[in-house]
């Protein structure tokens, strides 16, 4: 038997779907915050409320789906898979002691006053390649937006951070462009699953080669202050835990930042009269709650548990829709517009609770710096083509945008 919220999901995780997800949130918003389910797709129920998707991400009962209920929901054999098994070790998807532990390890040296000390080498690769740009551009008149910017300032500014030399990013990219794949909510073949475990392989082993490196000669980078931290004995994190959290760390904190420049450039060329809010931070959280770069998430509790409600059965995946609840009119009047001026705009598009994402405010400061200067060197910069857009559900944004000017 399949519900209502079982058809609209199954709408939404189709090429219509991928195109235009919001009329799919705008059809769940009517069936309530949250939807039970019982036509399959791996999930129990659907949380698309702001208030309910911010008290189900706060709420200890609600846990992220690591090793203990991977070995309940499909026996050891994960264990098997590289990508699998460094996922479930790294502290996004750990719980209690060992979450914490990671965790607490990178808030040491992943600090606010870090984030501010990095701003002055955001705005310096910020003009370094708006240089680039402004070459392709003179060149062969258009370029893409996606590749000589929205891609190299966040990877570069996460490799500035850990001390990954820039040289090596070419080769980090389709590394990590296939474990993404996977990620998506749909599409994880056996050949999906295959090329990202040879993709965490690779990443592995160089995370460890580096390690090695930074031990004998530390550096004023990240890597080395974590293995200095570790090897004080201060933290009760190994090697191979350091290697996990680093490899989901630079994943997730210039994947999300890559889809927050791409989106937002998107609403400055398609509408210019957004141009004069681009300096503002309002601007950014705006495009934050309008075009999440982040979809969903997924949780699980080990017991049963209400919410908005809704009795939720225990040991059962339950799908948060970050993009919905954002536009979730009770949280946000006529949510499916986009108003530079809104006030309090709290989006949950970097999650809330113990799993708030570590780099949010660096990517929230890259796009604060990046738009403005954008603006100033290219006031004409303009769409030369339709962009298109990247081919995952998980995350919403772009894979090519041509520009010119």
């Amino acid at each position: 038997m399949t519900t209502a919220a079982d058809q609209v999901l199954k709408g939404l995780f189709s090429e219509a779907g991928l195109d235009d997800p919001y009329r799919y949130y705008a059809e769940l918003h009517k069936l309530g915050p949250v939807s039970l389910l019982e036509g399959g797709a791996g999930y129990a129920a659907v949380v698309t409320g702001y208030e309910a998707a911010d008290q189900l991400l706060r709420d200890p009962r609600f846990l992220v789906a690591d090793d203990v209920f991977s070995d309940e929901l499909s026996g050891p054999e994960w264990r098997e898979h590289p990508l699998l098994t460094v996922l479930n070790n790294s502290m996004m998807y750990s719980n209690g002691p060992r979450h914490t532990q990671a965790r607490r390890l990178f808030q040491q040296v992943f600090t606010p006053r870090r984030v501010a000390e990095l701003e002055p080498a955001v705005g310096r690769l910020v003009d370094g390649l708006m240089d680039q740009l402004a070459e392709r551009l003179a060149v062969d008149g258009e370029a893409d937006f996606m590749s000589e910017f929205a891609y190299p300032l966040p990877s570069s500014v996460v490799a500035a951070l850990l001390g990954i030399p820039q040289a090596d990013l070419t080769w980090f990219r389709p590394r990590v462009e296939r474990i993404n794949d996977f990620l998506d909510v749909v599409g994880k073949t056996d050949e999906v699953l295959a090329a990202a475990d040879q993709a965490t392989r690779e990443l592995s082993e160089y995370y460890r080669t580096l390690i090695a490196e930074r031990r004998k000669a530390p550096s004023d980078d990240l890597i080395s202050q974590l293995v200095e931290a570790v090897d004080a004995g201060l933290h009760e994190v190994s090697d191979d835990d350091l290697i996990c959290n680093l490899l989901v760390l630079f994943n997730a904190s210039f994947v999300t930042t890559i889809h927050l420049i791409g989106n937002g450039m998107w609403m400055l060329l398609d509408q210019p009269e957004l141009r004069t809010a681009a300096a503002t931070p309002a601007f950014v959280e705006e495009v934050l709650r309008y075009e999440a770069p982040v979809q969903f998430v997924a949780r699980w509790s080990e017991v049963e548990a209400s919410l908005a409600g809704t009795v939720i059965p225990p040991k059962e995946i339950v799908l948060v829709v970050l993009g919905a609840a954002n536009r979730d009119s009770e949280r946000y009047p006529d949510p499916d517009a986009f108003d530079a001026r809104r006030v309090d705009v709290k989006p949950l598009s970097f999650g809330a609770g113990p799993h708030y994402c570590l780099g949010a405010a660096l990517a929230r400061a890259e796009a604060r710096i990046a738009f403005p200067r954008l603006l100033e060197r290219f006031p004409s910069l303009r769409s030369a083509r339709p962009p298109v857009r990247n081919p995952q559900q998980f995350l919403r944004g772009y894979k090519s945008m041509p520009v010119a000017t």
